[in-house]
């Protein structure tokens, strides 16, 4: 029931324009962002964006549990499994339509209200990143995973981790660390916090609300008061990231990324979160920090619409070789947390291999080369 995955609404508001809601609809997945999903939002999200009518969008989910946890990865990782390294139309289709998503998001031409309650991780974080306005609640947990799984931080993660305070997006990357809402909104990654509670009274606002329509400045100013106001007296979690701040940014100095690796590895801290991160990092894939550390560096004068598109090579890139299926398999199929990386350390890792990564496999599709 494909039809069901996305739920659409509108909210009516007091001046007679209505509020775009799309809901992520598979809870018993934690939403995982799959084909079926992308291919109902950015239509609709099109839709939306030309209808004079509406004025704003939210992006929410169904559960309590998680925003969305990821990409829906278990149909890809059968591609992966056929295709090997030949080529993989599905992998082209689905990283070519998530991105186009995402850029959407980014560019969008109203307010767009993401809540992120919950889980939000990965391709959830891809959604959330680029929306005017971005909800933490008490209980979101976020982290961008891909070094568990053989990948990296796509999604545009790539250009939005660069952009965080100091070095804590190559932190988030090399580690895997999960953060809370202080952290996210600290990195830059989030706006405001909104009690999970609070949420009718933030859709009974918008509903009651005399938006100006045709003005999406004035109506971001609006919606901003709206959360400002919701979040009143909202008391933050503890950050773990500002807290080791200065600790992060001399573990990730450098332009050497053999160097941080040792730092990681040597990591001696009584802090449960630092030691957890130390050994995210020496469990994770190789390639896959060889790869995050290479677009790190890459990306700091590149374009958002150019990092998509350098980030669409590295996918597929990454589904061309082993790393990110055994990646899928230890953690999503067989569940044994047992991956047999290949190279099985940094050290064995080449430019050539890193560049085998990047390099273009076919067209550029026409969807990522007329983003600007």
């Amino acid at each position: 029931m494909t039809d069901n995955v996305v739920l659409f609404n509108e909210i009516k508001t007091a001046g007679g324009q209505r509020f775009g809601v799309a809901t992520l609809n598979s809870p018993a997945s934690l939403n995982s962002l799959s084909v079926a999903m992308v291919r109902l939002l950015t239509p609709k999200l099109r839709e939306w964006a030309a209808d004079a009518g509406i004025v704003g969008v939210l992006l929410d989910a169904a559960g309590e549990k998680a925003f969305c946890a990821g990409g829906d990865l278990r149909q890809l990782y059968q591609t992966l499994l056929d295709c090997g390294p030949e080529r993989n139309t599905y992998a082209e289709d689905f990283f070519r339509e998530e991105y186009e998503l995402d850029h959407l998001i980014h560019t969008f031409p109203k307010p767009f209200l993401c809540w992120g309650h919950g889980i939000v991780m990965g391709g959830g974080v891809g959604l959330l990143a680029g929306a005017s306005h971005r909800v933490m609640t008490l209980q979101s947990r976020i982290a961008m995973p891909e070094i568990n799984i053989g990948l990296y931080p796509d999604v545009g993660g790539s250009w939005f981790l660069r952009r965080t305070p100091g070095r804590t997006g190559l932190f988030l990357a090399l580690t895997a660390a999960n953060i809370n809402a202080h952290d996210t909104i600290f990195c830059g990654l989030a706006d405001v916090l909104v009690p999970q509670e609070r949420k009718a009274d933030v859709l009974a606002a918008i509903a009651s609300t005399q938006w100006a329509g045709g003005d999406a400045r004035a109506d971001r100013a609006t919606l901003s008061r709206i959360l400002a106001q919701a979040g009143e007296g909202a008391e933050m979690p503890a950050s773990k990231v500002r807290e080791h701040y200065d600790t992060i940014n001399a573990l990730m100095a450098g332009d050497d990324l053999l160097d941080i690796a040792k730092r990681l590895r040597d990591l001696q801290s009584d802090d449960a979160w630092l030691q957890t991160a130390s050994k995210t990092f020496v469990k994770g894939a190789p390639s896959s920090i060889a790869l995050s550390f290479e677009l790190w560096q890459r990306v700091p004068r590149m374009s958002l619409a150019e990092v998509f598109r350098l980030e669409y090579w590295a996918s597929l890139g990454f589904c061309a070789n082993k790393d990110f299926a055994e990646g899928i398999r230890a953690v999503l199929v067989d569940k044994d947390r047992n991956p047999r990386w290949n190279p099985a350390t940094l050290e064995e890792i080449t430019p050539a291999f890193v560049e085998d990564h990047l390099r273009p496999r076919g067209e550029m599709p026409a969807e990522l080369a007329s983003l600007v």
